[in-house]
């Protein structure tokens, strides 16, 4: 791909946008001439939606939304890479021609994929594109670093919004967001995040149990993902720096927020989800890098150890690794006054006990549950929105996120930190302005040395 044949950056400045985003603004009239959007009843009338990253998540999350609802209609489609786009659209489209692919009892239509050729857009700018093209809902779900920016710009003309994690890398960001999230409140908006885990059937049980005192009062959590590494792709000659970076791009922090952000923030979810989503008071972190090596591995760490300390004395911990040939794991494991549960989506294994191994409850399940809890997000945001009491979850989950930031900001600095010094960070990993060009590979962090903002 030459580097030439890339649109002009936007030239939306960064640093902009998250000091314009963190300050509430008042509520625009949409371009309907109504203060909140209009309510679809349900099954009654067209909803066109709009694709905004075409990657493998974005895919997956046009093709459950088709499925949720039979009146969507995937309606424009963008991504900063031409490539991405083509085959997300071939994909999808591949998928609606095979009845065997669609989730049992779901009919979707030829109909539902009606992505004209001047409704496909690349670039930086696509998003917006998206946004203005027509559409009543979006699917962020394109690199983690734009996610405040994409959110921003679809709140603010009016747009429900499914959005995937994380939903930042830094921490004006996360207040960015949540932000935007809160407009999105008062325009009566849906924001759903993609932390599927928590409409995992199973998962969804077991935790109803954990919390509604099962195991007696939740005294700590430990969370696991521990792994294999993420795919590479080599340099290609005609790459400028920024794309190469962007093509590999969870093994560079300012893109993805390191692998406790983009990948392992699943676990950390759920380590909220056990404690009660009340947040910590001191955060602190062990990491390192010591099996990633090349060009293509970024700056990224391959290692995180978490502590989470909270302010009626509990602890929660996380520990995530991305490294070959090792042991693998991911598995909560939340400890109450009156036993233990252990509480794996995969297999899955969702069970508690006493601390005398007397078991206490189990919640069956099935590997097929993995696949609806993706379907079932979707189907649970769209029946919101024709209800006319659309989900926004925003302010949760990006707190959940803000935890796996601010383990990595720990990590990096090899401080223990506040809460409050974390989200008030001033630290912005992410360029101020987005182009095609050089770009040095960012320095990986040593604790003791690399800097708190």
């Amino acid at each position: 791909m030459n580097e030439q044949n890339h649109p002009e950056s936007s030239g939306l400045s960064r640093r902009d946008f998250v000091r314009v985003s963190a300050v509430a603004a008042a509520v625009p009239v949409l371009s309907n001439g109504l203060a909140s959007p209009l309510v679809h009843a349900a099954g009654s009338d067209t909803m066109k939606i709009g694709l905004i990253g075409c990657g493998g998540r974005g895919t997956g999350a046009a093709t459950q939304a088709l499925a949720a609802d039979k009146g969507l209609v995937l309606w424009s489609m963008g991504d900063v890479f031409k490539d991405r786009l083509d085959s997300a659209h071939k994909n999808i489209t591949d998928w609606i021609g095979d009845p065997e692919q669609h989730p049992k009892g779901r009919a979707v239509s030829k109909e539902q994929l009606s992505v004209a050729d001047d409704r496909r857009f690349t670039g930086f700018d696509s998003y917006q594109k998206v946004i203005d093209s027509g559409v009543d809902a979006v699917l962020l779900t394109s690199y983690p670093c734009f996610r405040p920016e994409h959110l921003r710009a679809a709140i603010k003309a009016g747009k429900h919004v499914f959005a995937e994690k994380p939903i930042a890398v830094d921490a004006p960001g996360y207040r960015a967001f949540c932000a935007a999230g809160e407009e999105a409140k008062s325009k009566n908006l849906a924001v759903l995040i993609g932390f599927c885990w928590r409409h995992h059937p199973g998962m969804k049980q077991a935790f109803d149990k954990i919390l509604s005192g099962s195991i007696g009062e939740v005294n700590s959590a430990y969370t696991t993902y521990l792994t294999g590494t993420l795919g590479k792709r080599p340099r290609q000659p005609e790459w400028s720096d920024v794309e190469f970076q962007m093509r590999n791009w969870w093994h560079f922090t300012w893109i993805s927020g390191d692998h406790i952000v983009e990948q392992a923030v699943h676990s950390v979810d759920r380590l909220a989800w056990a404690m009660g989503d009340v947040m910590p008071k001191k955060i602190s972190c062990l990491g390192g890098r010591a099996a990633r090596n090349g060009p293509e591995h970024g700056n990224v760490y391959d290692h995180f150890a978490a502590i989470y300390e909270y302010a009626d004395g509990r602890r929660a911990y996380h520990a995530c690794r991305q490294i070959e040939n090792c042991s693998n794991d991911n598995t909560d494991y939340v400890y109450g006054s009156k036993g233990q549960a252990i509480v794996e989506g995969w297999a899955p294994t969702l069970k508690a006990s006493d601390y005398s191994g007397k078991e206490l409850w189990s919640v069956k399940g099935s590997g097929a549950d993995v696949a609806a809890m993706y379907q079932n997000e979707h189907d649970e945001l769209w029946a919101s929105i024709r209800a006319g009491k659309p989900i926004n979850d925003a302010q949760r989950s990006a707190n959940s996120c803000m935890l796996a930031i601010a383990a990595r900001m720990a990590a990096y600095t090899g401080k223990t930190i506040t809460w409050d010094e974390a989200v008030n960070s001033k630290e912005e990993i992410v360029p101020a302005k987005m182009e095609f060009g050089p770009m040095e590979t960012p320095a990986v962090a040593i604790p003791g040395k690399t800097k708190m903002l």
